[in-house]
């Protein structure tokens, strides 16, 4: 078999599972529950974030929070402060590609 497979939890649960992570890309996929969400952090490469489902309200540097509904792409520059955040009712679901994968 040429390609590899891989699957995605479907879960309502919280999670944060790292998909793929190789010299490449790193690919995660995850999920929160209301009042969850990542600790305050800068980003360690070029961050394209996907809302599956639900409304991420995320912080980037020192601009107020912003919320993304289901659909929305964010591209989220190298060393962006990001405080990640559910802060609603619905579970919310991410897929996060860093790439260039970071080095660290």
């Amino acid at each position: 078999m040429i390609e590899k497979e891989y699957k995605l939890s479907r879960t309502n649960e919280k999670a944060v599972e790292k998909v793929i992570f190789d010299e490449n890309v790193h690919y995660l996929h995850m999920v929160f529950n209301k009042d969850e969400g990542l600790p305050e952090h800068f980003s360690n490469s070029n961050v394209y974030m996907t809302v599956i489902r639900g409304c991420l309200s995320i912080g980037l540097d020192d601009q107020g929070i912003h919320k993304y509904e289901a659909g929305t792409l964010l591209k989220i520059p190298f060393q962006t402060k990001m405080d990640v955040k559910n802060l609603h009712d619905e579970t919310l679901e991410l897929i996060v590609v860093k790439a260039p994968a970071p080095k660290n």
